[in-house]
C-alpha cells in the first residue's frame, strides 16, 4: 500500500512540474541581447517623432561633399543611451537613438566613433569597469548590426570614475548608467 501511495505522489509531483515548466512562456530579452530592427515596431522617421537627427531639417547641416560641420559632431555626441541598474541590454527607446547614430555614421563613412561605457557608484571598481565595457560593447554590437563596420568603432569603460551627475541618489545614478559617443576622426 505504501508503494502505491509513493507512486501516486511521484506522479502528482511530476505532473505539477510538467505543468509549471512545460507551458509556453513569453520570450524574455536576455541581458545584452539585441532585437534586430526588422523585428521592431515601425515608428516612422525621427522628424515625425519630434526628434532631431543630424542633417535633418531643423537639425545641423553638412556640406554637399559630406564634410562634417562642427555642429554635426556636437549633435551626434549630445545623445547618450542609458541602462537599467546592473544591466547592459539596449532599451527600446535607446534603439531609436542608435538608429539615428548609425544613419549619421553611414552618411559620413570617414568618421570613427569611440563608445564610452559608464556605471553608477554602486558596486566595486572592478565590477563597474567590466559592466561599463559590456554596455559599450552592447552599443557597438547594435551599431554593427545596423551596418556600421566594426573597424570604425572603439570602446572604452570608465566604470564609475567619471560620473555625469555626482549625486548619491537614484536620479543621479540613472544618469550615470550610460554609453556616451565621441567622434574620433
Amino acid at each position: 500500500m505504501r508503494r502505491i501511495g509513493k507512486g501516486i505522489c511521484l506522479i502528482a509531483i511530476l505532473s505539477l512540474v510538467f505543468f509549471a515548466f512545460g507551458c509556453a512562456k513569453k520570450k524574455v530579452e536576455q541581458a545584452g541581447e539585441v532585437t534586430p530592427p526588422s523585428q521592431q515596431k515601425e515608428v516612422g522617421p525621427p522628424s515625425e517623432m519630434g526628434m532631431n537627427m543630424p542633417g535633418a531639417e531643423g537639425g545641423v547641416q553638412s556640406t554637399p561633399q559630406g564634410e562634417v560641420v562642427s555642429g554635426d559632431v556636437a549633435a551626434f555626441e549630445k545623445d547618450d543611451i542609458f541602462f537599467d541598474y546592473d544591466k547592459f541590454s539596449i532599451r527600446p527607446d535607446d534603439r531609436k537613438v542608435l538608429s539615428e547614430k548609425a544613419a549619421y555614421l553611414n552618411a559620413h563613412p570617414q568618421m570613427k566613433v569611440k563608445i564610452e561605457g559608464y556605471c553608477d557608484e554602486r558596486g566595486t571598481s572592478e565590477y563597474n569597469l567590466a559592466l561599463g565595457e559590456r554596455r559599450a560593447k552592447a552599443a557597438q554590437d547594435y551599431l554593427v548590426f545596423l551596418g556600421i563596420r566594426p573597424d570604425r568603432i572603439t570602446t572604452v569603460s570608465y566604470g564609475e570614475e567619471m560620473p555625469l551627475d555626482p549625486g548619491h541618489n537614484e536620479e543621479a545614478w540613472a544618469k550615470n548608467r550610460r554609453a556616451h559617443f565621441v567622434i574620433v576622426e
